[in-house]
């Protein structure tokens, strides 16, 4: 990415990413963060009440909230996280954040989304999109709602509801991703995935740096729904991944790229 260099991602994880559309980087981030980061976001949710998420989009059994870059300084450390961003690079090249939210499975709750690739989107003649690295707040195993993926489908060239009869079903190649607490998930958000449900008593929660190719619209406006105040604070580096300097696509000034791949279904 211009004026900004990320560590090179080791051969292993770059081929897992080709081969199968995702890596796990393990308990990468320092626990005083991960607690400070679950502090905050339990206070936006108390906060926020009914309304939480309401900005972009609310989902049943889910808490959810959006925007967060405009909510706390503390949310640059994850969007600039550069073991995780030098991952993105190696799946979109130049690139830009997309959007930063959160999301929490309810205890004992149906909360299984359909398998779905992030923003509805396939990978055009230039190569991949998206990508998306979820912040494991807490464990994710596979009774309390973690992420299930089909390995290998980034590259299928098909949206699963349309070579699916019920994305909603299990899968036969599916794989349930157990990760700890502090743990990267770095994915090609092109790779057919879902969370699923949380059948324990305590919520999963997770935040979401979702990222896209820098010639592709933000799926949050970032310029639009950033407050004043926040855009003069963020540091040059956060500015440019905010991509509030570029001239805006025309998609992003009308507003019409606000899609989340299964919500808008």
């Amino acid at each position: 990415m211009s004026n900004y260099s990320f560590p090179v991602p080791t051969q292993d994880h770059r081929k897992q990413l080709d081969a199968q559309g995702f890596v796990v980087l393990d308990q990468c981030i320092d626990r005083d963060l991960v607690g400070a980061l679950v502090s905050e976001v339990e206070r936006l949710w108390e906060l926020e009440g009914d309304q939480a998420g309401a900005e972009f989009k609310q989902e049943e059994n889910t808490r959810r909230l959006a925007n967060l870059v405009d909510k706390s300084l503390l949310f640059e450390q994850v969007v600039l996280q550069p073991d995780s961003l030098s991952l993105v690079q190696h799946i979109l090249g130049t690139f830009k954040l997309s959007s930063l939210n959160a999301r929490s499975a309810n205890p004992h709750s149906a909360c299984r989304q359909p398998l779905h690739c992030d923003g509805g989107y396939l990978p055009d003649s230039h190569g991949s999109l998206v990508a998306n690295v979820i912040w494991c707040l807490d464990d994710f195993t596979p009774e309390n709602g973690t992420l299930r993926v089909v390995p290998g489908t980034h590259a299928a060239g098909l949206l699963p509801q349309d070579a699916l009869d019920d994305p909603l079903a299990e899968h036969a190649d599916q794989e349930r991703i157990s990760a700890k607490s502090g743990s990267l998930i770095v994915m090609n958000a092109h790779l057919w995935h879902s969370g699923v449900e949380n059948r324990t008593g305590m919520p999963r929660r997770a935040l979401h740096a979702y990222y896209c190719r820098r010639d592709q619209p933000q799926q949050q406006f970032q310029r639009r729904v950033l407050s004043r105040t926040t855009q003069d604070e963020v540091s040059p580096q956060m500015r440019h991944m905010l991509a509030l300097d570029d001239t805006p696509l025309e998609v992003e000034v009308c507003g019409a790229n606000a899609v989340s791949g299964f919500l808008d279904r």
